[in-house]
């Protein structure tokens, strides 16, 4: 049955190790992939249940690539591969006799991904010993926790969530995918480098953003205390409880009738915010008592017909206070269950608050495939995430998961008997391609997008795309349902690159305008429910009706594989992450919170929304069939949780590190101070021998937990930060600074020049002096992916809504008096408001 799946005939090499290596061929052996994981003797380097999961529907086997034995064997099934996986120190692999040069040269077809932790042109940081936390703790995450942590006085803080490796995993994903595409083409395959430090900065990108002279407008209550208690010297003392009060009553958690919590986010949408207030039975107590609705959001402030709006963020605190206390007295009329499913009914985004392991048992995951159960050969019968994308028509067989094999250098070379044949004679392209080396062909030449989407993920699967070279027209309704904090502000991230049209889709004229566009289109993305699918004109029937060839992908919020009881659902980020258990390992189960970086999920989302497209524009050159792309925040929180999100009879208690009290797994894993600042420590038992050798640390093998750990705390205050960093580097044990995003920020900025900036590092971030809205803007570059062969654009900075409007209508050979009558009548427009930003 997997035999029809997208990648099927496609051979990998993993010599991964935690996890996004190996969840990178996780990925391709879900989609079909042959993929041979290999260990070193011994088993893996990371002994944890989450490798049942990372090397799932896999052959793992174990070669000593220190002996000569074991590196034949190696370059045996690297000499039949299609793709070649490695997540080690630049050179490690090549050292051991691996040379990814060299292979390629003998198989000009193959695809080869690194997968460092830092930059492996990062003079400083590529020899470090990059684990999951030091790539945190020197990538800003545990120093900007967003403005709740701030207020609270908790800094640094800690997550246990390996964003970094999950950004990668989807970034190197669609990589090799697009690599694979771009060789039914060409023949060629190419040598990919995705730095995990790099990936996790594209992932912050919402965290790392600053736009200089942002208008007052977009000022939460949170930032003005801040700003008061820094202008008067005041602590940053908030309790959790007090917290609650600078939260707006739309984007807030509230305690119900059970006991238990249900968090709400719908405070930029008008008619999300009415529908709240709506089932909540307020909405008509408070049009009575005044609550404005202010009918055009982007008008100037000073332009209202009144002093704020339902369905605006932030709300002042005089109508947040009043809205917010007439909510907390409704929610508890009910059960977090029975609120939970009066808001997906009734389309409004919001979820109870629940823990990793029921978010794995919860009956629509099962149901839907976000959940798939697999027989493991070491823990049973075990609850493992489903497919990260998925295609229509597909859902049975990509939740017919098979468990890890164990196997020998036989059984892997069996597997790789077959292999995907190239469809184009790489001798006759020789001389051509010789011509071409120069040049930096792009993946994505000639390939056009149709991005019907909106917020953060699904424009962020468009915008991805443009960076290879794909041509992409955002066409958005001639007025938004979005506040300009999400409608606008977002955009500066999620639409570079594109051409912007305004147009009522809807209207009879509209909807021929729109069947021109789909002609002309490769690839049609919408981030909606399945619901709104048919309502919209977008069934596979009308669509392939118009063209044949035109691939579609859909992004949604609670979808799988297969359909449940939550399929329609609506939501964002912050729903999965309070549903799925985030909220309440990072705040704790008793006050949970939103984890503090800003599209924690969505982003990668986004990335994961470009992968499903990939593989399905590969699919499309080898079959000539075009598939419907599909991919989900619920499918993402699971690779976010990776670590966690997985169940089987015997074990123990979710006991992760959880609550703002968290600093660390253990003492030898933990955040401390030193004479200067602050330094992440990331060791294990393993390294206790090496400690001992340290007259500041000698006894520490022999304390107990609190013992050791004050032990190490008193060592690490007497030096500072680089005195540490030297000693343990030295000693290969994970030592790292606390850095803040403003300070890589700071270090690693330069005026726009037009490059990407994967030639200065692992951080890159790029000055708009002049951007298109007249702030001045800086933001982390597009530069984690880095082909050897093929080139990335650097994308111009996001247009003004509806600057291309006749640009685009224009080139379907529309007259300029036929564009300035559908302007005229409203079915097309060339701006939502006079100014890129309303004041």
């Amino acid at each position: 049955m997997r035999n029809t799946l997208p990648l099927a005939g496609i051979n990998v090499v993993d010599f991964g190790q935690y996890i996004a290596g190996p969840a990178v061929a996780m990925i391709l052996a879900d989609l079909g992939a042959n993929v041979v994981h290999i260990d070193p003797l011994g088993g893996p380097m990371w002994d944890d249940p989450a490798n049942a999961v990372l090397n799932r529907n896999k052959l793992c086997i174990e070669l000593d690539l220190k002996t000569s034995e074991g590196r034949e064997k190696a370059l045996c099934l690297c000499a039949t591969a299609d793709i070649i996986i490695e997540n080690f120190r630049p050179g490690k692999l090549q050292g051991l006799g691996i040379d990814f040069e060299l292979l390629r040269q003998a198989d000009p077809r193959l695809i080869t991904l690194s997968v460092p932790g830092f930059a492996s042109n990062d003079t400083l940081r590529r020899e470090w010993k990059a684990t999951e936390a030091i790539i945190s703790a020197t990538s800003g995450v545990y120093a900007d926790m967003g403005f709740n942590r701030l207020l609270m006085g908790c800094n640094p803080s800690f997550s246990p969530l390996a964003l970094g490796s999950a950004y990668a995993t989807t970034l190197a994903s669609s990589a090799v995918s697009l690599a694979l595409y771009a060789r039914e083409k060409s023949g060629r395959g190419d040598h990919i480098e995705v730095p995990i430090a790099s990936a996790l900065m594209e992932g912050l990108s919402y965290n790392s953003i600053v736009i200089e002279d942002l208008p007052e407008r977009y000022a939460t209550m949170r930032e003005h205390e801040i700003a008061r208690r820094r202008e008067h010297g005041l602590e940053m003392d908030v309790t959790y409880e007090e917290l609650q009060e600078f939260l707006d009553p739309f984007f807030r958690t509230y305690e119900c009738k059970d006991g238990r919590f249900f968090y709400v986010v719908c405070p930029s949408h008008r008619n999300h915010a009415k529908r709240c207030l709506q089932v909540a039975g307020l909405y008509d107590e408070l049009v009575d008592e005044g609550l404005p609705d202010v009918e055009d959001l982007y008008l100037p402030i000073a332009e209202w017909d009144g002093e704020t709006s339902i369905g605006v963020y932030p709300l002042p605190k005089k109508w947040a206070d009043i809205i917010a206390e007439k909510m907390k007295r409704a929610f508890v009329t009910k059960t977090s269950e029975e609120w939970g499913q009066l808001f997906g009914e009734h389309g409004i985004p919001g979820a109870p608050h629940r823990s990793t392991q029921e978010w794995m048992g919860n009956p629509h995951n099962v149901e839907s495939g976000l959940t798939v159960t697999v027989n493991d050969e070491n823990y049973g019968e075990m609850k493992q995430p489903g497919p990260l994308i998925w295609f229509e028509g597909m859902g049975e067989e990509l939740c017919d998961v098979s468990p890890r094999q164990y196997g020998d250098f036989n059984d892997a070379k069996y597997l790789f008997s077959f292999r995907s044949e190239p469809t184009l004679n790489i001798a006759s392209l020789d001389q051509e391609q010789g011509q071409q080396d120069d040049i930096n062909p792009l993946w994505l030449d000639g390939v056009r997008v149709l991005d019907l989407t909106n917020v953060i993920a699904g424009p962020h699967s468009t915008g991805f795309l443009a960076r290879f070279g794909a041509k992409v027209t955002k066409l958005d309704p001639t007025k938004s349902l979005y506040d300009p904090l999400i409608g606008v502000l977002f955009s500066f991230l999620s639409n570079c690159g594109k051409e912007s049209l305004l147009m009522d889709m809807l209207t009879d004229q509209g909807k021929t305008i729109f069947e021109q566009l789909v002609k002309e289109s490769d690839v049609v993305v919408i981030n909606a429910p399945e619901r709104q699918v048919e309502a919209l004109g977008l069934s596979d029937a009308r669509l392939k009706a118009i063209n044949p060839n035109v691939i579609f992908c859909r992004l949604d919020c609670f979808g799988g594989p297969k359909r449940g009881e939550k399929t329609d659902y609506i939501g964002y980020d912050d729903i999965i992450q309070a549903n799925s258990g985030i909220m309440s390992r990072f705040g704790g189960a008793q006050t949970p919170e939103e984890h503090a970086h800003i599209g924690t999920l969505d982003v990668n989302c986004g990335f994961a929304g470009g992968l499903s497209i990939a593989v399905a524009l590969y699919h499309r050159e080898r079959t000539g069939q075009a598939l419907r792309a599909r991919t989900s925040l619920s499918s993402i929180s699971n690779l976010a949780q990776i670590k966690y999100s997985h169940d089987y009879a015997s074990r123990g208690p979710f006991n992760e590190p959880s609550g703002r009290e968290a600093l660390g797994y253990h003492s030898l894993s933990h955040i401390y101070p030193t004479s200067d600042g602050w330094l992440y420590l990331d060791a294990s038992e393993k390294d206790l021998e090496t400690f001992e050798l340290l007259k500041h640390f000698r006894g520490v093998s022999v304390c107990n937990e609190a013992d050791r750990k004050a032990l190490i705390a008193n060592a690490l205050r007497k030096q500072t930060c680089d005195y540490w960093i030297n000693t343990f580097c030295e000693l290969d044990i994970g030592a790292a600074e606390i850095k803040s995003i403003e300070w890589l920020r700071d270090k690693y900025s330069r005026k726009s020049d037009g490059k990407v900036g994967s030639d200065l590092g692992s951080y890159a971030f790029s000055v708009y002096e002049d951007h298109p809205s007249g702030l001045e803007t800086t933001t982390v570059d597009h530069y984690s992916i880095r082909p050897s062969h093929a080139g990335i654009i650097a994308l111009k900075p996001t247009e003004r809504f509806g600057t291309s409007s006749r640009e685009v209508l224009s080139r379907l050979s529309l007259s300029d008096d036929a564009i300035q009558a559908l302007i005229n009548t409203g079915v097309v427009s060339e701006g939502w408001s006079d100014a890129f930003i309303p004041n």
